[in-house]
């Protein structure tokens, strides 16, 4: 009997050893088979998750971030634990003692499995299985890719801490409304930062993993609230909250930034403008696009946006009031369908949904509106965001659109969305009522710099980034006309000519490929012979041609490319008078090298970059600070900054341009529209037929610049001029500028002396001689400076024309029909009525 007893346990023993065996070897070949080929965890050592990159003001201010998903990057030793204990509480209670995975969380899921028949498949994934599954594997809900997903944790949890696993998931992980990691879901629904969370709102964020489409804060606020009371009772049963902050958090009101309980971050974010614009443009290019817009950089800005508001105000008003000269109605061309209009609730959805400028700010924020009605008398409109005064609607009186031409009722129909803003008194600022705006067709740009580091601190690329990204101070290749004049007399400067050298001013025939070429004076006069200065002061376009025929376009070619204003400039005589196109980037930096003395600046709209740990990748200023190492100075001195910037000119050369472009704003091209409390040096530019027209100038600090014309070139009409259009839009800038960043004379570099001579005919005069007609220029030692020697570059001067002497600049007195006096220039002659150069 014993033995029958003894073989039957010994059987049994027998068949549950082999069973377990059998079972075991399964196992062990199902791992192998699926573990043979799977991806490389070791590859998440390294892992940096995509993060946001941000640009921060000069104030530290965030202005712009740039991201393929939204995610923000935050280091395990930033994580307050009670974030990392809600989410281990919601998603993995087991996660400090487990290898991997949780086989009592698998053996409790495949049990509810069984007893509900499949109908219930409840997860049983840990955050190590999750991080495999996000970073490795697939999705779906298949039998292999669990037993991939446990092979590569265990793998895991031999290679990495449960610190930096935790980092990774909750860096990774996706919580809805676009947000990725805890860091960003933490300002999207709170505005808050991590440490800055109560215990009840890491627990909502530690709701949002297992659906977040199914728990919206909104749509699904009771069930996104149960499953947070849920999270806070699994942290009080594993002891990561006491009972009294339990009971006190559950009691809490669901309250995020989707229901309005709190400002969103967004708000506090100025619109999209042109700077930030170009600097995701110019560093996707430097790092590459991928890079920028995953790696988390921290860009510190070099815009002023104070001055960037001032720039955009000034450009944008000189735009408008020379669209208004047009009379001329565009609108918007966007429309509501007329259907809509007599549904309040219909209308105002559609207008806030209709794709116009919303970042439009001159005179008082322009609004969108949607016409109602036209009446004889005035205009109803319904305005986005502005409420009704009862149940009728805003009127706008016919009055207020005088500057249109044609018929009233030709310019609006019913549906139409146009702009608005409301006018205020200019006594005390107290509202009047609404008028109508419209975005100019004319286009320009304006931006400023400083001379000395290339700093730009305000860059207006358009009317508004929001109506066209293109911007027109970075990307739009334009011809400079006259602005483009200082570089051939820099050229010359530094080849030997004075300030006070005699160039002819006569009539030039140039044989062309194309035909006869005849350039000619915006005055269409010729003034005989004139000093440089006076030359450049009046922007006399035959004295620059035959300057550069004397000096060679190859040696002005070379000078432009120097400066940077061109990569490769055209040999041609045409383009002494700035027909080779380039942009108001490269212009302004360009005439920082003559305000700063002489040396090479480049233009930058970024201070520094650091990458997502805090390093610094690039900093623009690479001037050596010598003592900045020394414990402390002697009272009164300051640590000496060592520059290297190469000089791309002669210091009393950059001086004596610089004095000459002064006389261009005291008495010259822009005298009428530029007037600054400090010396100002500068240079207008206007092209054949005013299609494009330019003003740039600079004090000792500060150098900007504008252009105006149309997107498609086309006349600006009669009058247009670099001084009258450019002018006043540098000048309204600089003024806030000058207050700001100071100003004072231009430094007068060594090793020259000051002689007088008459700026009309150059000859030299007494040092006790004064009057309008004499100006001290600047020469250099040991150079006694030649008086009265006439340059003509090679060109034959003909005697069959008429030339206008100093004292009568203006043209020949006439007696017109009326018996009365009008003086005119000379007849036009066939060279004077052709195309030309441009001035």
């Amino acid at each position: 009997m014993l033995r029958f007893i003894l073989s039957f346990f010994g059987a049994i023993f027998s068949f549950l050893t082999l069973g377990l065996m059998v079972v075991a070897l399964s196992i062990g070949g199902v791992f192998w088979v699926y573990g043979r080929d799977l991806p490389s965890h070791e590859s998440l050592a390294q892992y940096q998750p995509p993060t946001i990159s941000r640009i921060y003001s000069v104030e530290g201010e965030i202005v712009d971030e740039f991201a393929r998903e939204r995610r923000l990057f935050a280091p395990a030793e930033e994580i307050p634990d009670l974030v990392k204990h809600a989410f281990i509480s919601a998603e993995d209670k087991n996660f400090y003692q487990h290898g991997g995975y949780d086989a009592r969380g698998i053996a409790a899921a495949i049990v509810e499995a069984v007893r509900t028949r499949g109908e219930t498949l409840r997860g049983a994934s840990t955050i190590t299985q999750q991080v495999m599954k996000n970073f490795l594997l697939s999705g779906d809900r298949r039998i292999e890719r669990k037993i991939k997903e446990i092979i590569l944790a265990t793998r895991l949890e031999q290679t990495l801490s449960k610190e930096e696993i935790l980092e990774l998931y909750l860096n990774e992980i996706y919580l809805g409304q676009n947000s990725y990691g805890v860091m960003a879901a933490a300002q999207t629904f709170f505005n808050k930062t991590l440490r800055e969370l109560a215990p009840h709102e890491a627990a909502t964020l530690a709701s949002l993993p297992k659906a977040p489409s199914d728990y919206h804060p909104v749509r699904n606020a009771d069930r996104l609230l149960a499953r947070r009371n849920f999270v806070l009772k699994e942290m009080y049963e594993n002891g990561y909250l006491d009972r009294a902050t339990w009971q006190r958090e559950r009691e809490m009101p669901l309250r995020t930034v989707m229901a309005g309980d709190f400002d969103s971050f967004r708000e506090k974010l100025p619109p999209r403008d042109y700077p930030t614009d170009e600097i995701r443009r110019q560093l996707s290019r430097d790092f590459g696009e991928e890079q920028f817009f995953t790696g988390g950089f921290t860009v510190r800005a070099t815009i002023d946006p104070e001055m960037q508001e001032v720039a955009a105000r000034a450009l944008r008003r000189k735009l408008e009031d020379y669209d208004r000269q047009q009379g001329v109605w565009r609108g918007t061309g966007e429309r509501i369908d007329p259907a809509l209009l007599d549904d309040e609730s219909a209308w105002r959805e559609a207008l806030a949904a209709a794709e116009v400028p919303r970042d439009i700010d001159l005179d008082g924020e322009w609004l969108p509106a949607v016409v109602l009605g036209v009446e004889e008398q005035r205009l109803l409109v319904g305005i986005e965001g502005v409420p009704f005064s009862g149940d009728a609607p805003i009127a706008i009186p016919r009055e207020d659109i005088r500057w249109l031409r044609g018929d009233f009722f030709d310019n609006f129909e019913r549906g139409d969305i146009v702009h608005v803003r409301r006018m205020t008194s200019d006594d005390d600022g107290s509202f009047l009522r609404w008028t109508l705006r419209q975005v100019p067709e004319v286009q320009g740009a304006f931006m400023a710099m400083d001379v000395n580091t290339g700093r730009v601190i305000a860059m207006q690329g358009g009317f508004s980034y929001q109506d066209s990204v293109f911007n027109r101070a970075t990307q739009a290749m334009r011809q400079p006309g006259s602005s483009f004049k200082p570089f051939v007399y820099a050229a010359a400067l530094d080849s030997g000519y004075s300030p006070a050298t005699i160039v002819v001013d006569a009539p030039i025939e140039v044989d062309t490929p194309q035909g006869v070429w005849r350039p000619r004076n915006a005055s269409n006069q010729f003034y005989g012979p004139t000093p440089l200065r006076t030359g450049i002061e009046r922007s006399r376009n035959l004295m620059t041609v035959r300057l550069a025929q004397e000096i060679g376009m190859d040696t002005v070619a070379r000078y432009a490319e120097r400066f940077g204003v061109y990569d490769d400039m055209g040999r041609y005589l045409a383009n002494a008078l700035g027909s080779d196109e380039t942009t108001l980037y490269r212009m302004v930096a360009a005439y920082a090298m003559f305000a700063n003395g002489g040396e090479r600046v480049e233009p930058t709209l970024v201070d520094r970059i650091q990458d997502r740990y805090g390093r610094t990748i690039y900093r623009h200023d690479q001037r050596d600070c010598v003592d900045c190492t020394v414990p402390s100075l002697e009272p009164g001195t300051g640590p000496r900054i060592v520059s290297d910037r190469w000089r791309v000119m002669d210091a009393i050369t950059a001086y004596q341009l610089t004095s000459m472009m002064t006389g261009v704003v005291e008495r010259g091209t822009a005298a009428s529209t530029v007037d600054l409390p400090v010396p100002t040096a500068g240079k207008t530019g206007t092209t054949n037929d005013a299609r494009d027209v330019w003003f740039i100038g600079f004090t000792s600090d500060i150098v900007a610049g504008c252009y105006i014309g149309y997107d498609q070139p086309e006349p600006l009409g009669r009058g247009a001029s670099g001084g009258a259009f450019c002018g006043p839009v540098f000048t309204e800038f600089m003024r806030e500028a000058v207050d700001k960043y100071g100003g004072g004379p231009f430094e007068v570099p060594e090793g020259g002396r000051f002689i007088k001579i008459d700026r009309y005919t150059g000859q030299r005069l007494p040092d006790e001689a004064s009057g309008p007609n004499v100006v001290a220029e600047y020469f250099r030692e040991g150079e006694e400076p030649l008086f009265g020697v006439m340059f003509d570059g090679g060109f034959a001067m003909g005697s069959d024309f008429d030339m206008i002497r100093p004292d009568g600049e203006g043209g020949r007195e006439v007696t017109t029909s009326t018996g009365g006096t009008a003086v005119v220039g000379p007849r036009a002659s066939f060279g004077s009525m052709s195309s030309g150069g441009l001035y």
